[in-house]
């Protein structure tokens, strides 16, 4: 296996384990644990007893480190899955400032009375959130 395909597949198995490990909590932490495939369970539960013995953050590295090594052998990775590179910056060495304008206060009160008023997107997450409680809410109320 070519060094480029094994690298697209570690790429790829990485992204779905940390996505799937996440969902995966979520819907566990608002009782949707028993809904979820018997594999996303054992990790859930792995990660649940590794919880007792070290910190959430490194109980968590683990378990996708798990996850990602299921989903690489599953994808057709061959042996032990490689693991991430750290990223470097993109910036090093290349830092520009920024200047500040310079603050005039009665062209900005005519410029923000003038515009009309666009609201801020939600957050992916938080709209993800909504929708998983609403498919829990719609699944208890149904039976």
């Amino acid at each position: 296996m070519s060094s480029s395909s094994k690298a697209s597949i570690a790429k790829k198995a990485r992204t779905k384990a940390e996505a799937d490990f996440a969902t995966w909590l979520m819907m566990a932490k608002l009782g949707g644990f028993d809904d979820l495939p018997s594999s996303a369970q054992s990790f859930l539960t792995n990660y649940r007893t590794r919880l007792e013995t070290m910190s959430e953050a490194e109980s968590t590295a683990v378990a996708v480190r798990e996850v990602y090594s299921a989903y690489y052998s599953e994808m057709g990775g061959v042996g032990a899955p490689p693991e991430p590179k750290a990223r470097t910056p993109m910036t090093e060495g290349k830092v520009v400032r920024l200047k500040k304008r310079p603050n005039q206060p009665g062209l900005s009160a005519a410029l923000h009375s003038t515009k009309p008023m666009i609201r801020e997107p939600l957050p992916a997450l938080l709209i993800f959130a909504s929708m998983v409680a609403l498919i829990v809410a719609y699944r208890f109320l149904a039976q």
